[in-house]
């Protein structure tokens, strides 16, 4: 995805042109898609959410924004880390409302395997965790959310906050530790 050209049409979108939605769509779904499927890999076949549509709902939701003003891609993928956990959370719990019950299954926050091995039921647990932590520290929070949820490698998620690399890195590892802690009880 080349970052000026998405940068551009973010600019144009945030300045109210909402004709640049079409041809800023060709630009982000695959690298959108990617993120999604990583999200839903661990789910059973036939789920009823499936990356398309996670994609589709979260890319709308994203073009709908009238109060941002896009930075640039990074930031829109910043963006689109938190409204993709918004859409999974919300659809776990309605899941989860229409199980009733269903154990949590621990989860892992290794760096190969957080955004591959999520069911949707773990989301509820990791999402009331990571509110915790937002308590505690908002950019350790942003950080997994960022990268958790919407996959982004650390040095995107380090110009989406405009922090270095390896504040990245550091703020990641005591995230993941704390949540990790916090999910096996």
């Amino acid at each position: 995805m080349p970052p000026r050209d998405v940068t551009g049409l973010l600019s144009d979108l945030a300045g109210g042109n909402r004709e640049v939605v079409h041809a800023l769509l060709p630009l982000v779904y695959d690298e959108l898609h990617r993120r999604a499927a990583n999200q839903l890999r661990g789910e059973r076949p036939g789920h009823t959410l499936n990356a398309t549509a996670l994609v589709h709902e979260t890319y709308l939701k994203l073009v709908d924004q009238s109060r941002v003003t896009w930075q640039n891609r990074a930031h829109f993928l910043g963006v689109a880390a938190q409204a993709m956990r918004r859409i999974l959370v919300n659809y776990a719990e309605q899941r989860r409302a229409q199980k009733r019950g269903g154990g949590v299954i621990a989860t892992t926050f290794d760096d190969n395997l957080a955004p591959r091995e999520t069911r949707l039921d773990e989301v509820l647990a990791i999402d009331q965790a990571l509110t915790r932590l937002r308590a505690m520290n908002e950019r350790q929070a942003t950080i997994v959310e960022c990268r958790f949820f919407g996959g982004l490698e650390h040095a995107e998620i380090a110009e989406v906050l405009g922090v270095s690399e390896p504040t990245v890195r550091r703020d990641w590892r005591l995230a993941r530790a704390w949540l990790a802690d916090q999910l096996a009880r």
